[in-house]
């Protein structure tokens, strides 16, 4: 029985489809003109790990997250660079795309942009302005009027009055009220712009959104999810522009993922502790990044630090450390009390960190049967550990690749000098080949044939100090590993 915590009522509920056997879920996605930062990663991983889970339940889903690829920002961006605002969107677009596929984020089923909408979203508003509630400023935009909206406020608790009086609401002589938002806004000298009943313009941000939902989902639709900083005013006008023209009720639940800090303050530009996907994958893997995010509950404030990206390498390694060397059968039997554990935490609002703990409970008990050499069981074991971790997006990896990952340059080359290896190009990406390492197996095992304890333990420290850890056996060094 999945629970989900509802923004818009303060609690969690019982999910109840609008349509048996059918999810129709809309996540506001990225502003393309600049590269996706940690706050995208976590709202791609999110709703992916939600999408998946419902599919996992058997749900017929239909997954829409929109690409914003007009607003001030880009055409502020483009004005920078001297580009064209459409080459600008799409190389970003293409990184966006890029950086997904680097967190196993599994693309949405539909990807509206808001340039490819503008018809819809100019009869929106064109129904808002028959209806009441939008009008023409006296600067030829067209804002929507929020006191013709009875509701306004319910989403985030605030109230119309208390905003109104608020000393940080923006004076804009053109509006009716400081609070009424802008639909239409009339074009600029060389800006991009569309034809429209109202002149030449462009849409604003936020009927965007209400237009491309509406027109993927329907009038009414099921979750409708996004940023914790979305929720005002950005959503609160959503459900204003949607239910004012369609009547119906919009969204039955309204999800919102927590705010992404970085070392226990707010991430921004000005803090200088703003980090791109991109900039953190060049020291990490995809998987540790997704691992991380699923670490805390979607909903609570995400701590991003060396220190917790370490830890999830730390805790995806021990789960593949668990899966070496075991092959994995399709005919495994299911484990049922893991399943149900696994569920069972996953019904209660996608507790992925607990759903995680079980992952943790199923390497431990394969760690037990490989050593016990309980063939059947093992497989078993590891069967099912590789599939639930299937459903969050991580352990589909070759363990023995992971583990096996690439390391930082840092002292290669005094590595490879105190163990006369001759080879600078067999240095690969970010750290020491696999083809050296193997190298320096051999020297260490023929070291020890020499009885030359020294130059074995010696090769043995020099690659710990480049993270490789060697594991032996009554036999010799069995397999290795970086750390």
């Amino acid at each position: 029985m999945l629970k989900i915590y509802n923004t818009l009522t303060r609690r969690k509920e019982l999910f109840q489809p609008r349509v048996t056997g059918k999810v129709g879920m809309y996540v506001c996605g990225m502003t393309v003109y600049d590269y996706c930062h940690i706050g995208h990663a976590r709202v791609m991983v999110v709703f992916d790990t939600v999408a998946r889970y419902f599919r996992y339940q058997g749900y017929e889903l239909t997954y829409v997250r929109n690409i914003t690829d007009i607003d001030d920002k880009i055409i502020k961006r483009a004005i920078e660079n001297g580009e064209d605002y459409g080459k600008l969107t799409e190389r970003f677009v293409d990184a966006m795309h890029e950086d997904e596929r680097a967190l196993a984020v599994l693309p949405p089923d539909i990807e509206p942009r808001a340039t490819q909408s503008i018809d819809d979203i100019i009869a929106m508003i064109k129904t808002l302005v028959d209806k009441g509630l939008a009008y023409v400023g006296t600067n030829g935009d067209v804002f929507y009027a929020v006191t013709q909206f009875k509701d306004y406020g319910r989403l985030s608790g605030k109230n119309l009055d208390d905003l109104q009086a608020g000393e940080r609401v923006d004076v804009d002589l053109a509006k009716r009220n400081p609070m009424d938002f802008v639909l239409w806004k009339m074009a600029k000298p060389n800006e991009p712009a569309w034809e429209s009943p109202w002149g030449l313009g462009r849409p604003g941000w936020h009927i965007e959104c209400s237009a491309m939902s509406t027109c993927c989902l329907g009038n009414h639709f099921d979750i409708h999810g996004g940023g914790m900083d979305l929720q005002f005013p950005h959503h609160e006008n959503e459900i204003a522009q949607s239910e004012g023209a369609t009547g119906e009720k919009f969204v039955n639940l309204w999800m919102h993922n927590g705010f992404v800090r970085v070392d226990n303050e707010k991430m921004s530009k000005s803090l200088g502790n703003f980090f791109t996907v991109r900039e953190v994958l060049k020291r990490y893997r995809g998987e540790i990044i997704r691992f991380f995010i699923l670490s805390s509950h979607y909903r609570s404030p995400l701590n991003y630090s060396d220190e917790s990206l370490n830890d999830a390498k730390a805790g995806l390694d021990r789960l593949y450390t668990a899966l070496r060397g075991v092959e994995t059968v399709a005919e495994a039997a299911v484990e049922e009390s893991y399943k149900n554990r696994f569920e069972l935490a996953m019904d209660d609002d996608f507790n992925t960190p607990v759903a995680l703990s079980v992952l943790f409970d199923l390497a431990r008990e394969l760690n037990k049967a490989k050593e016990a050499d309980d063939q059947e069981k093992a497989e078993t074991l590891a069967t099912n550990l590789k599939y639930l971790g299937g459903l969050l997006g991580i352990l589909q990896n070759n363990p023995d690749g992971w583990l096996k990952g690439n390391v930082t340059l840092h002292g290669v080359h005094d590595l490879l000098t105190a163990t006369h290896v001759d080879a600078p190009e067999l240095i690969v990406g970010s750290g020491v080949s696999e083809e050296i390492i193997e190298q320096q197996i051999q020297a260490r095992l023929d070291a020890k044939k020499a009885k030359d304890w020294a130059l074995a333990d010696k090769i043995r420290n020099d690659l710990k100090e480049q993270g490789v850890i060697l594991e032996d056996s009554p036999d010799g060094t069995t397999s290795w590993r970086r750390e």
